[in-house]
Formats: C-alpha cells, sequence, structure tokens
C-alpha cells in the first residue's frame, strides 16, 4: 500500500484478501475495519471513495487487516458490535453478539400480546447485555434485570445501557444464573443465552471463536451444565404463565426440550430456528396457576 490507494482501493483488496481466507462475509468485514480506520460509517466509504489515504491510515488498515487474519474477531478489533439495530460495545471480556441470537428477542416479541403493559423481565447471562437492551426497548413498560457471574461484563453492559440510553430501565446482578434473583418477585419473561459448547468441541472452534471467553462458551461435557441447572431452578423465579426462552446449539433442541418436559410446572417446550434453519431457541410457559402473564 502507498500514497495512491483511497478507501475503495483498500476494499477491494482487503475483501479478496479476507475471502482468500475463507471469511464467511469478507467484504463487509473490511468495511467495518477501513470505516474504523478512517472514523466514519460504510456509507461514508463509499461517499469518499476516491480520496487519497494518508500513510497514518494505510498503517492503521494493515495492523487491522494483520490482527483480523491472525484469528481476531473484528468486533474486538474495532471495540463494537450491532445488535438488534442497537450498537454495543464489545471487548474480549464478553461474547460477542451475533444474529443468531436475535432470534430470542423475536421469539419473545412474538408471545407478547400488548408490548407497552408492565411486566418483569429478567435476562441470565448477560454479557454484553445484548437480550436485556433489546428488550428493554421493545418492551417500554417493562422492568428489566440482568445478571451475570463475570463482573468485567456487568460493567460492559452497565455502559452498553449508558450507551443506548436505557440505564434507567435495567437493573445489573452479578452472580451466577438465577442466584442474583433470589427472593425477588416472579419475572413475566426469563431470557437467557448461556454456555452451552462441549467442552471436548472448545478445542475445535474456529480461531476467533476461541478468543471469546471460555466462561461464556463451555457448556460441559455435553454442553448442556448451565441449562439443565437453569431449566430446573426456573420455577421459582417464573410467574405462573410466564415465559421462559433459551439460546442453545444447533443439535440440542430435544435435548433442551426434553429438560422443560421433565419439570412438571411447564408447558410443552417449542423450538425456533435461526436464519440457518438451525433449532436455535427453546422456549415454554410456566403453567397458570393464579395471575400471571
Amino acid at each position: 500500500m502507498d500514497a495512491t490507494w483511497t478507501p475503495l482501493k483498500v476494499l477491494d483488496w482487503t475483501a479478496q484478501r479476507f475471502s482468500r481466507a475463507g471469511f464467511e462475509s469478507p467484504r463487509l468485514e473490511a468495511q467495518v475495519l477501513v470505516a474504523h480506520v478512517l472514523g466514519c460509517d460504510r456509507v461514508g466509504l463509499y461517499t469518499n471513495f476516491d480520496k487519497p489515504l494518508g500513510d497514518d491510515e494505510l498503517a492503521a488498515c494493515r495492523a487491522l487487516i494483520r490482527r483480523r487474519l491472525a484469528g481476531e474477531p473484528a468486533a474486538y478489533l474495532v471495540g463494537e458490535q450491532e445488535f438488534w439495530s442497537l450498537s454495543l460495545r464489545v471487548a474480549p471480556d464478553v461474547l460477542i453478539p451475533r444474529r443468531d441470537t436475535e432470534t430470542v428477542v423475536e421469539l419473545v416479541l412474538d408471545e407478547v400480546t400488548d408490548r407497552t403493559a408492565k411486566r418483569r423481565v429478567l435476562d441470565v447471562a448477560t454479557g454484553s447485555g445484548a437480550l436485556a437492551l433489546a428488550l428493554a426497548r421493545e418492551l417500554p413498560g417493562a422492568e428489566v434485570m440482568a445478571t451475570d457471574v463475570s463482573p468485567a461484563a456487568l460493567r460492559l453492559a452497565g455502559e452498553n445501557a449508558e450507551r443506548t440510553g436505557l440505564r434507567a430501565r435495567i437493573r445489573l446482578a452479578e452472580g451466577d444464573l438465577l442466584a442474583p434473583v433470589a427472593g425477588e418477585a416472579p419475572f413475566d419473561i426469563i431470557v437467557a443465552n448461556p454456555p452451552y459448547v462441549p467442552s471436548s468441541e472448545l478445542a475445535r472452534l474456529s480461531p476467533e471463536v476461541r478468543c471469546e471467553p471460555a466462561l461464556a462458551l463451555d457448556g460441559g461435557e455435553d454442553g448442556l451444565d448451565a441449562l439443565r441447572r437453569l431449566v430446573s431452578a426456573l420455577p421459582d423465579c417464573l410467574a405462573p404463565g410466564g415465559l421462559a426462552a433459551v439460546e442453545h446449539g444447533w443439535d440440542q433442541g430435544p435435548a433442551v426440550r426434553e429438560l422443560f418436559a421433565r419439570t412438571a410446572q411447564f408447558e410443552a417446550a417449542h423450538t425456533r430456528a435461526d436464519l440457518a434453519e438451525n433449532e436455535r431457541v427453546t422456549a415454554a410457559r410456566r403453567k397458570p396457576g393464579g395471575e400471571g402473564f
């Protein structure tokens, strides 16, 4: 690269290099990195497509491209990721929010008849706060609480709540799964994206996924350790008629439905597929038994 390189030339070169490396969305990732260096959005790359880049800008592009090719996720390199049209800060302390996890939000919203109604929502293992913040935005009458075992994750979730203007709507609590809400009044909706990768598969994950915190990935021998503990404890925190929705691995749908079936307080569980048509989110309602959802 030299002083004759323009944003469009750098984009084209980077997208080709990322494509050869086998990246799933090479041009999008190239746009994200170059836009970050130039301090603009992706549209801005094309409004100034023929303006030569300076030496410092080229050096910064080179550095990010090298790091991405070495396996660092683009979201960690630029420090942010979009989720449900919210721009969230991310760091190696938290999982990178993914489009598959938006399936949780879609399922919950389809189950809600009045989005403005007062209700209590809990996001377990919140990480960056993605699910809690998306639901707070879509359910303006909701009181939202989010828990995580990681203090670093909760700090980042708090920053994202401030960043999105939703801090007044979110309460954060540190602890494992449902432990931080012991003694709280029942919740009408509980969502979770807990660790669900079998321990034996961690080493076979892609290099960029292996950069993410093992604490948020490792689901034990069969990947169901956290899900097993969570589902069994849900009735103590979920209001009669309330909804629980949990993300899981593409092949874990039958096992998670069985976990709900073993818990007598739940009605029949159902699973929703993600964009790739993989089973991704399983939900069930607690059986009615008085005033509830």
